[in-house]
């Protein structure tokens, strides 16, 4: 993605990712959303944390080609934070001189409005892209069901050109993301919003995906990618963990064993250190001793066994 301005919003063009991998697995999902939008209907990515929702949403949006507005959904966001608001001051100061001998000034200072990035999307038909949607309040999100619905953007007053709504392009598209409702800092979704979107769970990808991820974010060879792949599928499986693992902890392994020059063998001390730490830490959240030492000793297995 490159950035450029569009007022006082960012707009991103859209570009193919550095690393994106598209196995048959990731194709399938692509061109299924893509045909969601091509019958005129918004794309909603949901699952758990690492299961590749923004970069899909990215990756889908390099695909329809349209400049991409994104927002990332927050606890406090009010409507104005989508739509705009009034920011500053414009001063305006004229003198009158006509008259040689008498001098007259008169000055007076407006509040200036500025449009927000769903405003920007909805009248240039950009893509937007709202990440994590449900992080923000539901009144916030309101505002959409008129866009995704009727395609009309209501404004507010205090906008000042007169226009009480915003046909929105037609060129427009909105993708949406979101983690499960049990998750910490979660809202529960509108059911008018989330029935005017189709929704795509994602869960992990398939082997040949991870692994295929893993060489290429790591600059591992396919083979090595291949047995850690295999520990942390072999871990994802065993039901031992609070959470599952997901496929940012190879990377964070191939990554860091790139670093350290090391080998994937389970002889190699610092390969072992780096599967236990980083497969103990993404797999809890509570901190549990007992825990934590169960899964490094899962763990140390899973690496004499694949590795």
């Amino acid at each position: 993605m490159v950035v450029r301005e569009e007022g006082v919003t960012t707009v991103l063009e859209p570009r193919p990712l550095p690393h994106f991998v598209e196995t048959k697995f990731v194709k399938e999902i692509t061109d299924r959303a893509l045909a969601y939008i091509r019958a005129g209907f918004p794309v909603h990515f949901r699952g758990a944390s690492g299961t590749g929702k923004t970069t899909l949403a990215m990756h889908v949006a390099g695909r329809i080609g349209r400049p991409v507005v994104l927002i990332h959904g927050d606890e406090e966001f009010s409507t104005s934070d989508l739509v705009g608001g009034e920011y500053g001051y414009r001063m305006r100061k004229v003198i009158d001189n006509f008259i040689h001998s008498v001098l007259k000034t008169e000055e007076d200072m407006v509040k200036r409005w500025m449009d927000n990035r769903l405003t920007v999307a909805c009248k240039y038909g950009f893509t937007l892209i709202y990440d994590e949607f449900t992080r923000s309040r539901p009144e916030a999100n309101n505002i959409l069901l008129s866009v995704l619905q009727e395609k009309m953007l209501d404004l507010p007053a205090a906008r000042g050109d007169g226009e009480n709504y915003l046909q929105v392009a037609p060129e427009f598209t909105a993708i949406f993301t979101s983690n499960p409702e049990e998750y910490a800092g979660v809202y529960r979704s509108q059911d008018a919003l989330r029935d005017r979107m189709v929704t795509l769970d994602l869960d992990h990808f398939d082997e040949e995906t991870e692994v295929a991820i893993t060489a290429s974010r790591s600059g591992l060879d396919r083979r090595d990618a291949a047995k850690i792949i295999r520990v942390v599928r072999a871990l994802r499986e065993s039901g031992a963990c609070e959470y599952a693992p997901t496929i940012r902890g190879p990377i964070m392994i191939g990554k860091t064993l790139k670093v350290m020059q090391g080998s994937v063998d389970a002889g190699n001390g610092g390969f072992r250190s780096l599967c236990l730490d980083i497969l103990a830490s993404e797999t809890s959240r509570v901190g549990s001793k007992a825990h934590s030492a169960k899964v490094r000793e899962l763990v140390g297995k899973l690496v004499d066994q694949h590795c």
